[in-house]
């Protein structure tokens, strides 16, 4: 019920949508009159404004068609080179030749949004790396034949992934990530298995979230485990290939970010509204630009959700060293030969000061050379892998330790600062993404 309801809100509201953003056109055509009287530039603005937040949203494209090398531009494509029923491996392939750039796999969350959220992830390692990420598809969209997906298949896909990038690669991990990859790395170092990375780079996640805990963090521990699959779950309607599947909604982990900090959202929008009665239309552009991807949210199975409220939030088990995938108990202290980077945000309130980096002292077998933190001040959440302080600030740190511990590139880069060619995304207070 609760996902047909929310199916015919959606509708309902895509309709008024349109017939607002075609209201608001009509109001501003110099051709009609009533453009010239004092009120209908502003009752077209907020009709604007309504119709832009009521748009129903797919997947966004990462629309990175050519980057920077050398000084020189130079094509992107986008090449699947491993599909799987849940996701899918993405190389972004540079037009370039006689280049032997770090192999970088960087692992997206699954945790509502599409992979596009590391867009600027990507775009800022693309010049000097070979940048690939995987690519989760929308649970409501993988039909029930395909059977199930859980924390330990998200385990399989991303040891199955850097296999298939190869030895000798990096791994970056963002956000919910971090714990699966420290778990498939702890396992493919127990296995001595060779395709294990050179590095592990960690970004907020929460490896440990005892420490520092968040509003996050307590809504997962607060409630029993038996709240979350009653209260949570919801079937997908017919209209969709994963029709009759157990799913946590995209649309649910939508509103509970958007609750945490309503009234930065909602001035974010009044102040979208300013612009365009001002005629801002670039500042407008900016804000909308954000919305477009944070909006954009797609599905998780509801045993993937699940166990991951178990292991990760309520028993803390990869932290604990009790988490046991494909029979094998899961020991951070089987990490002996990949450097690990902890990178957290001061002002990150997902992930707490302190939940990454306890990820370092886990890995009681790694030399000390081999561990580096970095807390990048002034940062939330999103502002660890988007917008300037990634471009300027963390992501040197980030090359600088990949090129340091990979015996085939240790040349380091030159200081410098990529410009996306994208808009910028404009900060949203409390949201921090510069």
């Amino acid at each position: 019920m609760l996902y047909t309801a929310h199916e015919m809100q959606r509708s309902w509201l895509a309709s008024m949508g349109a017939i607002a953003q075609s209201t608001s056109e009509w109001l501003l055509n110099p051709a009609n009159p009533m453009s010239y009287i004092g009120t209908s530039p502003v009752m077209a603005r907020a009709l604007e404004v309504f119709a832009h937040a009521a748009a129903p949203r797919g997947k966004p494209p990462f629309g990175l068609n050519a980057t920077i090398v050398d000084g020189a531009s130079v094509a992107v494509s986008e090449d699947i080179v491993l599909r799987k029923p849940f996701g899918q491996l993405k190389h972004f392939n540079r037009a370039v030749s006689g280049r032997k750039d770090p192999r970088v796999l960087i692992i997206a969350p699954m945790s509502g949004h599409y992979a596009t959220l590391l867009r600027g992830t990507v775009e800022r390692l693309l010049p000097d790396h070979e940048v690939y990420i995987t690519d989760w598809r929308d649970a409501k969209q993988v039909p029930v034949s395909d059977g199930h997906f859980d924390l330990n298949d998200y385990v399989d896909y991303i040891i199955e992934f850097a296999q298939h990038v190869g030895p000798g690669s990096h791994m970056l991990a963002v956000c919910q990530p971090a714990v699966p990859a420290y778990a498939a790395l702890a396992y493919m170092s127990g296995q001595k298995d060779p395709a294990t990375p050179l590095t592990l780079t960690m970004m907020g996640g929460p490896v440990d979230t005892r420490k520092a805990p968040t509003s996050v963090d307590d809504l997962a521990t607060q409630r029993p485990f038996a709240w979350f699959e009653q209260n949570v779950i919801a079937t997908v309607p017919n209209g969709y290939p994963g029709a009759g599947r157990k799913v946590y909604p995209g649309f649910l982990q939508l509103a509970g970010f958007m609750s945490m900090n309503l009234a930065n959202h909602m001035n974010s929008h009044w102040e979208m509204f300013k612009h365009l009665v001002a005629g801002d239309e670039d500042s407008a552009d900016a804000t909308k630009a954000f919305y477009e991807e944070y909006r954009s949210v797609c599905d998780m199975t509801a045993e993937f959700y699940l166990q991951t409220i178990d292991v990760v939030f309520q028993r803390q088990a990869i932290a604990k060293g009790e988490f046991v995938h494909r029979g094998v108990l899961i020991n951070p202290a089987a990490i002996d030969r990949t450097a690990l980077l902890a990178i957290e945000g001061e002002r990150d309130d997902i992930s707490g000061l302190g939940q990454t980096k306890a990820a370092l002292d886990l890995a009681t077998s790694l030399a000390d050379d081999k561990k580096q933190y970095f807390m990048a001040e002034g940062a939330g959440h999103y502002g660890i892998f988007n917008g300037r302080k990634w471009r300027e600030t963390i992501a040197p740190v980030v090359e600088r330790f990949i090129r340091t511990h990979d015996p085939a590139h240790l040349t380091p880069l030159p200081e410098k600062i990529v410009v996306p060619a994208h808009i910028e995304p404009a900060p949203v207070p409390g949201i921090e993404v510069a």
